[in-house]
């Protein structure tokens, strides 16, 4: 890989816009990713917010789900924000039927734990890793991590929620960065990336 990684963001559904602008700007090569084949040119992947149990049937549709398990338990680096967080989950607490998740964080994981649409925030976190002082964070519909196994790291928390969390290659946030202009979360899973290389 090249000094600018191939990064695509999980194109099924949500702010998908959002993530491939802020990707740009931390100086990755973003494209929108729906089908096996498209997965297969990338060297990392953002997992976007929207609705999980939506984003889960469609990647079964589209073909995605088991490409998306093998490369992720491959250890391609995969950044997951909101319902992004849930899909990496090994474990959803309150699951809608037939939600299926692709694993890979050792981390229980509540659904739309901070409340309904109406309830969304915005909050100051601090992120373990991230320089310059507090991110941005927007809370919508957001869940939270119930709790994390011996793999997972804690890297922020919210009134005494977890809301983000590293394990090797894959990271998780519960709230959108990529609404605010603040683009270090990107650079930070770019440079995870780069790594990975």
């Amino acid at each position: 890989m090249n000094d600018t990684p191939v990064i695509g963001v999980l194109a099924l559904q949500g702010d998908v816009r959002e993530h491939l602008v802020a990707l740009a700007s931390a100086d990755a090569l973003a494209r929108p990713v729906r089908r096996p084949e498209e997965l297969a040119e990338v060297d990392g992947l953002v997992l976007p917010g929207g609705e999980s149990t939506t984003m889960s049937k469609l990647a079964a549709l589209f073909g995605m789900l088991e490409p998306l398990r093998e490369r992720i338990a491959a250890g391609m680096p995969v950044y997951g924000t909101c319902a992004g967080m849930i899909m990496l989950a090994d474990k959803i607490l309150d699951p809608r039927s037939g939600q299926e998740t692709l694993g890979g964080i050792d981390m229980i994981v509540r659904r739309n734990a901070f409340g309904r649409q109406n309830e969304s925030f915005e909050a100051a976190v601090d992120v373990a890793g991230i320089d310059g002082g507090p991110v941005e964070g927007v809370f919508i519909r957001a869940p939270w991590v119930e709790s994390v196994g011996a793999g997972a790291k804690v890297v922020a928390e919210h009134g005494g929620h977890i809301v983000a969390v590293r394990q090797d290659n894959a990271l998780a946030t519960s709230f959108h960065p990529e609404l605010t202009g603040d683009h270090r979360l990107h650079a930070y899973f770019t440079e995870m990336v780069r790594a990975a290389g």
